[in-house]
């Protein structure tokens, strides 16, 4: 009879215990490899992934939108008046929309010492708008950012921005989609350095520049300010038409409300300087319908055709036209003129710096019942402009020959019944360039 050895077989061949024992470990190791290893390799892959995913989502992008939110563009200090420092603060954010980056919150300039740089008193633009509500309302359009926010992780670039008759809006362009690819775009940072934003070139619609300003919101501070101005001018329209106010509501005798009582913004540029600066921009234009004497500026508004009186018109002018008295006499029967020192508000103005006094201005220009400038001014533009979105907003489209709320008109350009032309706003426009540098084409 034949007893099996004592001693295995593998392959054949006798094995001892000992043998068999290390070999039977070393396949099961190795089908453990096999099976298991793999599947806790890949899922420890796509963990990895995952977080890197998630990391980069909640650094990198608007988790609805896709803004970029790890990136950011920087841009020289902001210069100039305010709406132009406005105008270069919109184009500034649609640059680093284009490049699909957060704006780094730039600085304005408080003085308009633009010529001078160890003048120009910076201001943050916190300091003037609100920051957090911009982001809020422009949310998923445009996107600022605290310096805070940098990581300093990859550097920074500088983006020389060109200059003179050979860099053509071609070039401008082209260079922007060059920054927006690699190597360019892996930069944490992209500086542009030169000359401030207004006067870059422009290649956004009118349209992209609106939707930024409707997301500029004062300051709280500023706004009281051009609450009492307005409160000021409606006050003296109230006590004009004869009523009696109740000190504490704000109501007058016959119960209609201190709102109710309208009064016209008239932007009026006589300045010595601006009427030197319009008379060359005529020569070289070739276009007439520019400027206008306070004479013209008078006749017309008084020629508006629907224009209930009496009523107050608030003027909007220069401090070194506040001690000419010129201004005020000379107007229509039933148009009682008011400037700010005459209104008894100076002292408002005269707390803060050229920016803020400019800001309280616009924002009672924007609030008047009817508003008046003129149409190469960038003041009066985005007046208009801003007026031109509220009507759109109620549904109207075209105001001319309309008895519409919030008319605006253009003095330096003849209208209806030999007042100034009705003025609103072509938001379909393909350039701002219209309302930056000023036209004598506006719509109506």
């Amino acid at each position: 009879m034949d007893f099996p050895s004592k001693h295995p077989r593998f392959f054949g061949r006798h094995l001892n215990s000992i043998a068999c024992k290390c070999l039977a470990l070393v396949v099961i190791l190795l089908f453990l490899r096999v099976v298991l290893l793999p599947s806790f390799s890949v899922y420890d892959s796509i963990n990895r992934n995952n977080k890197e995913f998630t990391h980069s989502s909640s650094l990198s992008f608007d988790s609805e939108y896709g803004i970029r939110r790890d990136k950011f563009l920087e841009v020289p200090q902001i210069v100039w008046g305010l709406n132009n420092q406005k105008i270069a603060f919109a184009r500034a954010c649609l640059t680093a929309r284009m490049l699909n980056r957060t704006l780094l919150m730039p600085s304005l300039s408080a003085s308009l010492f633009y010529k001078e740089l160890d003048r120009l008193q910076p201001i943050s633009f916190d300091k003037v708008f609100q920051f957090e509500r911009f982001n809020s309302l422009c949310n998923g359009f445009v996107q600022l950012g605290h310096y805070s926010f940098l990581r300093n992780l990859t550097g920074i670039c500088d983006l020389p921005k060109g200059s003179g008759r050979k860099w053509m809006v071609e070039r401008d362009l082209d260079q922007l989609r060059q920054y927006g690819k690699d190597p360019y775009d892996g930069y944490e940072v992209i500086r542009i350095v030169g000359k401030n934003p207004f006067l870059w070139h422009d290649h956004w619609p009118v349209k992209d520049y609106a939707r930024v300003f409707e997301c500029l919101v004062l300051v709280e501070e500023i706004e009281r300010e051009a609450s009492k101005v307005v409160s000021k001018i409606r006050e003296v329209g109230r006590e004009m038409r004869g009523h009696t106010k109740s000190a504490q509501s704000g109501i007058d005798s016959d119960g209609s409300s201190l709102q109710a009582v309208p009064y016209v913004a008239v932007h009026m540029r006589i300045e010595i300087d601006w009427m030197i600066h319009c008379r060359k921009l005529e020569q070289r234009s070739k276009i007439s319908q520019i400027c206008s004497s306070k004479e013209e500026i008078m006749e017309r508004v008084g020629n508006i055709v629907g224009l209930k009186t009496p009523t107050v018109v608030y003027l909007a002018v220069a401090d070194s036209l506040l001690e000419d008295p010129s201004i005020l006499t000379g107007w229509k029967d039933g148009l009682v003129p008011f400037e700010k020192k005459k209104l008894g508000v100076d002292g408002i103005y005269k707390k803060y710096p050229y920016l803020i006094q400019s800001a309280i201005d616009y924002e009672v220009c924007l609030r008047a019942d009817v508003f008046v400038g003129n149409s190469f001014s960038t003041f009066s533009s985005l007046i208009a402009l801003e007026r031109t979105q509220k009507m759109i907003r109620m549904g109207i489209t075209h105001s001319c020959g309309l008895h519409v709320r919030w008319p605006s008109y253009a003095y330096n350009i003849l209208g209806e019944s030999n007042g100034p032309q009705k003025w609103m706003t072509n938001i379909s426009d393909s350039s701002l360039k219209a309302v930056s540098y000023g036209t004598n084409i506006i719509s109506c």
